[in-house]
């Protein structure tokens, strides 16, 4: 009997989507260090890049051992760290920060779909590490005093319930709607922070890109981005709430890409899966109806803008494809 057991269609899929990203991340981390100007970011940067260095060489082993071919992933190819910077201000962490929080969500999800002992454990400790460098990101972003905290509120005193359906409001734009409950007022910061990150990241990429093509898809998301954000900066500013925007990050004026198209394509692809995965959460838990409805409209314009970008990676040869089942239709 094998001291393991083979590793099943999930766990390949799992641990290919996970090369994709750690890889696509230290070809991302190898410009930015090498451009980094603060001693801390580069410290934080730098040690993050060592650890997710081990965890691709644990795939790769893996992989080796169960005989399969190592994804192409992203390599010294898709990245030149000799080009001037792109970003200022703070925006190398500020970026890491959110690959950092989209790892999250993948790892904890990967955990729901791995069986074997050695896998689970292996997803365990990079989430744990993921949480660690976030938590890092998001501590030096505070003290630099580039990251805006959320609004504060006065503590609760009772318990009250909810007495009356009108609580949930109508779809009518003319209706009086309450103020925002602190539920719903965390998951559009979450929103609108994690927009303007993604709209200062793609703007980047469309200022550099090659491919007039991408050029244009990419200002094409900064102001879907930018729309997104504006809507939620309103619904907020309704309730009397401060704008929530980031107050760091700049883009420099360099035409010259530190990244190839398809790193670019790949890395805001996965910022549209996060960000519909994000607005799914605010409208399951959001109790006012038009919040629910401003959210679906965002999910259908960003999945077909994703949708968009899957035709031009596969046109050009960019979008690599997984491990595939076994088709039995085929002769």
């Amino acid at each position: 009997m094998p001291e393991k057991p083979a590793i099943t269609s999930s766990e390949l899929g799992t641990l290919w989507i996970t090369y994709q990203e750690k890889t696509m991340l230290l070809r991302i981390l190898e410009y930015f260090i090498e451009k980094a100007d603060d001693e801390k970011a580069k410290e934080i940067m730098t040690n993050l890049y060592r650890e997710t260095d081990l965890y691709i060489g644990r795939i790769t082993e893996i992989f080796q051992n169960e005989g399969a071919v190592i994804p192409a992933g992203f390599t010294s190819q898709d990245v030149n760290k000799d080009v001037p910077k792109l970003y200022d201000n703070g925006f190398d962490i500020m970026f890491i920060r959110l690959i950092k929080e989209i790892s999250m969500g993948l790892h904890s999800l990967n955990i729901t779909m791995t069986y074997r002992e050695d896998i689970v454990v292996f997803f365990k400790e990079l989430t744990a590490m993921t949480q660690n460098y976030y938590n890092l990101c998001t501590q030096y972003l505070l003290e630099k005093g580039i990251l805006v905290r959320p609004p504060y509120v006065s503590m609760p005193k009772t318990v009250e319930f909810i007495k009356d359906k009108s609580y949930l409001g109508g779809l009518n734009p003319f209706n009086e709607k309450r103020a925002l409950n602190t539920v719903e007022a965390a998951h559009m910061h979450h929103a609108i922070e994690s927009n303007f990150i993604g709209m200062h990241a793609i703007s980047g990429f469309a200022q550099c890109a090659d491919k007039i093509e991408v050029k244009k898809f990419f200002h094409e998301g900064a102001e879907l981005a930018k729309s997104i954000i504006k809507e939620l900066s309103e619904t907020f500013l309704r309730s009397d709430l401060p704008s929530s925007e980031p107050a760091g990050g700049n883009i420099t004026r360099s035409t010259v890409p530190p990244f190839s198209d398809k790193l670019m394509m790949y890395c805001t692809s996965l910022f549209c899966s996060f960000s519909m995965g994000g607005n799914s959460l605010g409208t399951a838990f959001s109790l006012r109806n038009d919040l629910p409805a401003k959210m679906s409209v965002f999910m259908k314009d960003i999945f077909e803008y994703a949708h968009k970008g899957a035709k031009i990676m596969i046109k050009n040869g960019w979008m690599e494809e997984p491990p595939q089942m076994v088709d039995k239709n085929q002769n």
